[in-house]
């Protein structure tokens, strides 16, 4: 999917949400439990109720490799499903790797040839050899991490150097010369608010993939307030706050009812463009 295939989407749908799958057996319906495949049944369920109202899904992995052999078959049939039955909506698989290039060229392998996902979301503390294998790949994105929401990040990402730089600030500098905006967009955590302009004046017209809106206590609003740009530039995630909004029997109606208000908040924001 390139980068107006997907402002196509956004514009069509009046939104820009990204439904997380951050499937955990011990949180999903427990009347799936005995199913024979209970995450993919789940995720299933999660994906056609909420299909009408997003425009991407973002499968976290470490809650399918937790689940062994299994969970990774989920993965990959999740991911075939949302091909096969919803081609238009963007495939983030949320993995953060990033490692030497050879490892890194294997790892881009795995996720753009093997599963086929649209995007992967890459750490970038290596440096440039360990996040070019990812961008040699055309109609693929590679997401970066940027400036996260977490209370850790403090630890690096917010520190200086002599000329006042932040670390986030350098990332998102130096990372444009490896990609452009349309093959690399940067995670930002929703909880950040106006530091959203910050970014936007070192990274104007990228895309931004927002988690943090809805349980992590985000604001849509200020999200659109400060990071927004002509394109709408967001891809704005919520994962518990939609799939785990009920643990019963209604989970999916209910689901999809949380993704139809937020696709209305969003579908208010786009009509200020």
């Amino acid at each position: 999917m390139n980068r107006q295939e997907l402002r196509e989407h956004i514009f069509d749908k009046k939104s820009f949400l990204c439904v997380g799958l951050d499937t955990d057996t011990k949180k999903i319906p427990p009347h799936l439990l005995g199913t024979e495949e209970p995450i993919f049944e789940f995720n299933k369920s999660i994906i056609d109720a909420t299909a009408p109202f997003c425009v991407a899904y973002k499968p976290n992995l470490a809650f399918y490799e937790a689940a062994g052999l299994k969970g990774m078959a989920a993965f990959e049939k999740t991911v075939a499903y949302l091909k096969d039955n919803y081609p238009r909506h963007f495939i983030i698989a949320d993995a953060k790797r990033g490692d030497i290039g050879n490892t890194s060229a294997m790892y881009a392998r795995t996720f753009f040839d093997e599963y086929g996902v649209d995007a992967l979301t890459v750490a970038p503390y290596m440096g440039e050899d360990s996040v070019t294998p990812f961008l040699e790949y055309s109609g693929k994105w590679v997401i970066l991490l940027a400036l996260t929401s977490n209370k850790g990040s403090l630890d690096f990402q917010l520190t200086t150097d002599g000329n006042g730089e932040r670390l986030f600030e350098k990332v998102l500098k130096k990372s444009q010369e490896w990609g452009t905006a349309d093959n690399m967009m940067y995670v930002v955590g929703a909880t950040r608010g106006r530091m959203f302009e910050d970014i936007r004046k070192v990274a104007p017209d990228h895309f931004l993939l927002v988690p943090g809106v809805g349980a992590q206590g985000g604001s849509l609003q200020e999200v659109c307030k400060y990071g927004m740009n002509k394109d709408c530039g967001l891809i704005v995630n919520s994962s518990r706050g939609i799939i785990y909004a009920s643990s019963g029997e209604d989970f999916a109606t209910v689901a999809a009812e949380k993704a139809s208000d937020l696709q209305r908040e969003m579908a208010a924001e786009l009509a200020q463009l």
